[in-house]
């Protein structure tokens, strides 16, 4: 099963990767961020692949990294193991009674489970080479 059908919201994604978005592995984790409204938590990070036919804007303006932000709302637990720079990870989410989540990194792990997940952002930009 594909992550992005765990999502609430899993069209914007998929429309642009034509039904196929990659796997969550070797992903750069840029961003972790937990709110009280929800409570959330957020993973801001740039998917391993760009879209082979991204939209004509993103084309013109000659982006080649797609970032994404995950959401995940109504957070029971969380765990948080380690941080630093440059984060390759791998990231897994499972669907049962909610959502599961596990990034696993050389120096970072996160373990968490909440009611959805949703893309609450997409953005691509020109990533230096």
């Amino acid at each position: 099963m594909s992550w992005a059908s765990l999502l609430h919201n899993p069209v914007g994604i998929t429309s642009i990767y034509q039904g196929n978005p990659p796997d969550l592995i070797d992903v750069h984790l840029h961003e972790v961020v937990l709110h009280e409204d929800g409570p959330t938590l957020k993973l801001r990070l740039d998917l391993p692949r760009y879209p082979d036919q991204p939209p004509r804007k993103w084309a013109a303006q000659g982006f080649n990294t797609l970032q994404v932000e995950i959401s995940f709302s109504g957070v029971r637990e969380v765990t948080l193991e380690g941080f630093g720079t440059a984060i390759s990870a791998e990231i897994s989410l499972t669907g049962e009674e909610g959502i599961s989540l596990n990034v696993m990194s050389a120096a970072t792990r996160i373990w968490a489970t909440a009611d959805t997940a949703f893309i609450s952002k997409l953005t691509a930009y020109a990533n230096e080479p």
